[in-house]
């Protein structure tokens, strides 16, 4: 048997960072966290972790964003426009291939969790999936045949407008869209509509309705891609309101309202599900982004890490 590689896992969030030494969902050998403060303080402190593990084969970073991804970019690997005070412009990716010479894969955070949720939870088995994250922002990543669906850029689903109810004209909180996704559905907005904490937000209050509104039309729109197999939800928003769910399906099938009369589709139990990883799809995200980037760079498949 084929021995399998140590990767090293990198989650960059918003408050805290994550690396872990892993050959799999079952074998995390090392794992370090940091808090998200400057860059010339979080970084140094990974690295000063991950200078002491031995037999690292590849890196994979699953980054807050935005992101470069695109490997011809001269900013490629870099985190860009973020508000996140003092990290735009950051160098990640480039900076630790440079200083342990191995295959670094890199992406946004939401992918990484996409990639994580296919490979060992709430997708496993499917190569074709959208991950949303519901919580401080709205994110949708996507990936297709396994790996994430790519181009210029990663997708930024949770910046489309979506149908407005009617008589709701908020402006919602978005700084470059204002009633966006995101500006109509994340954490913050829930609690600027409202003056409550999304957590703490009576089950029957009205505000409810603008977010599942906007919630399904995201996720009819992934849908209308013509990729996803299963959408996984994440997030603060849907792991403190659990009772969204059975809302939210019914509101994306309304919307779609049988035009993708497939039978993964019309089952909307078994197609719009809850994340099954919690804080582990991060790092174990990151862990198979990673895996990826070496097989690209030697041709040889990466053991059973890979295949789950």
């Amino acid at each position: 048997m084929a021995q399998v590689p140590l990767i090293a896992g990198v989650e960059l969030g918003g408050t805290k960072c994550i690396a872990v030494l892993s050959s799999g969902p079952d074998a995390i050998l090392e794992e370090v966290r940091v808090p998200t403060t400057r860059p010339e303080e979080t970084l140094p402190a990974l690295e000063a972790a991950m200078d002491k593990w031995r037999g690292v084969a590849a890196i994979g970073i699953a980054s807050f964003g935005p992101v470069s991804i695109d490997p011809q970019s001269a900013d490629y690997g870099k985190i860009t426009s973020t508000p996140k005070p003092h990290w735009a412009g950051t160098d990640i990716a480039r900076r630790l291939a440079a200083r342990y010479g191995v295959p670094v894969g890199f992406h946004s955070d939401v992918v990484g969790a996409a990639m994580a949720e296919a490979r060992w939870g709430a997708g496993q088995g499917l190569g074709d999936l959208a991950y949303v994250t519901v919580g401080t922002g709205v994110g949708a990543g996507m990936i297709a045949h396994g790996r994430p669906v790519d181009g210029l850029t990663h997708s930024e689903f949770g910046h489309i407008r979506p149908v407005r109810l009617p008589g709701d004209d908020w402006a919602g909180v978005c700084p470059y869209h204002g009633a966006c996704v995101e500006g109509l559905a994340a954490g913050p907005a829930i609690a600027a509509r409202t003056g409550i904490k999304g957590e703490d937000l009576p089950q029957d209050h009205e505000a409810w309705e603008t977010v599942v509104g906007a919630l399904s039309s995201l996720f009819a729109t992934l849908t209308l891609t013509g990729v996803p197999r299963r959408i996984v939800l994440g997030g603060g928003v849907m792991v403190g309101n659990p009772w969204l769910l059975p809302r939210l399906r019914a509101a994306t099938a309304t919307s779609l309202n049988g035009y993708v009369a497939l039978p993964a589709v019309a089952d909307m139990e078994t197609f719009i599900v809850p994340a099954a990883l919690g804080g582990n799809a991060g790092p174990l995200g990151a862990v198979v982004l990673g895996a990826q980037a070496l097989e690209d760079r030697t041709g040889a498949a990466t053991g059973s890490l890979l295949r789950g």
